[in-house]
């Protein structure tokens, strides 16, 4: 009976232990964090990781294990994602409060393309949508980076006036907190293109180094090529360095972050006519570099679209502080900046000639509005300057024309011989000593091509650099100078143009195949003017229309001797 009664104790001992356990887990069991709703595709990946990676965390959409600890006492965090959107005349700015990031960059001057057009959005949300947002963080704990660019911020001052948006000035604060990590932006808007930005991020109270981000690209997404004309830059000692989308990050990684150590004067992003410039405000920047692809789909199939990131920040725990210019590349704009950014319009060595001719034609512009016919003018005015050395030219041309067919002699005499023989050098010698009898200079009907092509050069970067040129129309068809001819009428009519002239030009070969070589040259220019600006094929067509004239003057008022006059002077 005994044995019995301890077999019993301890079978009620179970049940009261199963019963406690069951008590004290239903009645005090710990509180259950309510779930982070993390929208697809917004998950921020650190720069360098891997497409496995980025693809878990996107599909997981779930925060670093830290996230999903009870909130502290001192967390700052929103309740809800919500829009907040600062305007003015010229832009309308819409921010995330996830994360604290920019959705839409939105420049009220100049518009898309499309039809009807819209105001142009430097922010592609597409790519953005997979590689980041522009103004997300960047730290060096990359598990870190991901919490605080997924995380709900507090803003500050909320959105007021009928619409709903903030009106620049305003300055507006974002701010995110876990008890942990701290993390504060302060953004201050002006009615101009410039706004000041200041961020701190503390970890335990230490400020740890960040930087602000431009991710997903940048600019005008419907230019030819547009991922391959967005360039990194930044300025040090006093020299602009660009860095196109094949010298970004590291070398045989370019998704992994190359740092351009300070200081640096400015840096950003930029495209044809648009960029976003970082300038130090008290703060010694840095910039980071990479690469990373965007999924596209081209014609059924994924294929991967170039995206250049950069990143403007700090090596050392400090807070952030900068001034950024998001805007056009507009001459006048840029030059009253501190420190200016005129450099940003790049004419590069046609500088000293571009920026006359760009003055010049603005001159012009503010009588003739409209500038295809200020392309047109300024077209006579440089062809009328250069008319006294198309008038030597001529005359060279005239003289070399007439002793063409003694140089032809000579050259025969020595055409059995190879151009290493040294007895080709005595003819060069000949045909020298003819030139040299007779007043002429070889090089003397070259001169005027040779002076018009550093304008050429000059007036192509303006075309492709000067954003007043950007969606400038001329008539008809032309509704963009900037760009290409859309129906090829201009390249066609160029070149048209330019073999008429060829042909009224006195040859100054008596080579067979030089001239030749100079009848197909009309059609290997209009093959290159094809993809070039219809401005520039603009003042090429009105060039060669001015020289035909010029030419049919000089044809008429000094004809060259005819080949009987020659044959009897040498009788």
């Amino acid at each position: 009976m005994t044995e019995m009664n301890d077999q019993i104790r301890a079978i009620v001992f179970i049940l009261l232990a199963l019963l406690i356990l069951f008590t004290w887990g239903h009645f005090f069991k710990p509180p259950v964090p309510a779930p982070q709703q993390t929208p697809a595709g917004n998950a921020q990946i650190a720069p360098g990781a891997s497409a496995g990676s980025q693809a878990s965390a996107a599909g997981m959409g779930a925060l670093p294990a830290a996230a999903s600890k009870p909130l502290s006492a001192g967390a700052v965090q929103a309740t809800e994602e919500k829009t907040t959107v600062v305007e003015s005349q010229l832009y309308r700015v819409e921010f995330s409060n996830r994360g604290g990031v920019v959705r839409s960059w939105k420049l009220k001057k100049y518009l898309t393309d499309q039809k009807p057009p819209r105001p142009l959005d430097l922010v592609n949300a597409d790519a953005a949508k997979q590689l980041g947002w522009p103004f997300s963080l960047v730290l060096t704990d990359k598990q870190l980076e991901a919490q605080v660019n997924s995380g709900l911020y507090e803003v500050t001052p909320a959105a007021s006036g009928a619409s709903g948006d903030l009106q620049a000035p305003a300055d507006v604060t974002f701010h995110w907190s876990d008890g942990h990590v701290d993390v504060v932006k302060r953004l201050s808007f002006t009615p101009d293109y410039e706004l000041t930005m200041e961020c701190t991020v503390t970890v335990d109270g230490k400020p740890v180094p960040a930087a602000i981000a431009w991710r997903g690209g940048f600019g005008d997404k419907e230019v030819f090529n547009a991922a391959q004309l967005v360039t990194v830059f930044y300025k040090q000692n006093d020299k602009l360095n660009l860095l196109q989308y094949k010298k970004l990050g590291v070398s045989g990684n370019q998704a992994e972050p190359a740092v351009q150590s300070g200081p640096l004067e400015y840096l950003g992003v930029e495209d044809q006519f648009f960029t976003a410039t970082f300038i130090p405000d008290g703060t010694n920047l840095s910039l980071w570099h990479w690469m990373q692809n965007h999924d596209v789909l081209v014609e059924g199939k994924t294929v991967g679209e170039p995206e250049a990131e950069m990143a403007a920040g700090t090596t050392e725990p400090a807070a952030l502080r900068a001034r950024v210019y998001v805007g056009p590349k507009d001459l006048t704009l840029l030059s009253k900046m501190k420190p200016p950014l005129e450099d940003l319009v790049q004419f590069g060595w046609t500088g000293i000639i571009a920026k006359p001719i760009f003055e010049i034609l603005k001159w012009i512009y503010r009588f003739v509005p409209n500038y295809g016919w200020a392309i047109v003018i300024l077209t006579l005015i440089i062809n009328m300057a250069i008319f006294p050395l198309k008038m030597k030219s001529w005359r060279s041309m005239q003289k070399m024309q007439k002793v063409a067919p003694e140089v032809r002699q000579i050259q025969d005499r020595y055409k059995k011989y190879s151009m290493s023989d040294p007895r080709k050098k005595k003819m060069n010698e000949e045909v020298m000593a003819v030139y040299s009898r007779e007043g002429i200079n070889p090089m003397g009907s070259c001169i005027p091509m040779l002076f018009q092509m550093p304008i050429w050069w000059a007036l192509w970067r303006v075309l492709n650099g000067a954003i007043e040129l950007r969606h400038a129309p001329w008539l008809g068809w032309i509704h963009d100078l900037s760009a290409k001819d859309p129906y090829y009428i201009l390249p066609i009519a160029m070149t048209i143009t330019m073999y008429l002239t060829t042909k009224m030009t006195p040859q100054t070969t008596a080579d067979p195949s030089q001239q030749k070589m100079m009848q197909f040259m009309p059609l290997f220019m209009g093959v290159i003017f094809f993809r070039l600006s219809s401005g520039l094929n603009l003042y090429m067509f009105t060039s060669n229309l001015v020289g035909m004239g010029q030419q049919y003057y000089l044809n008429r008022t000094e004809p060259l001797p005819s080949r009987s006059k020659f044959k009897k002077k040498n009788e």
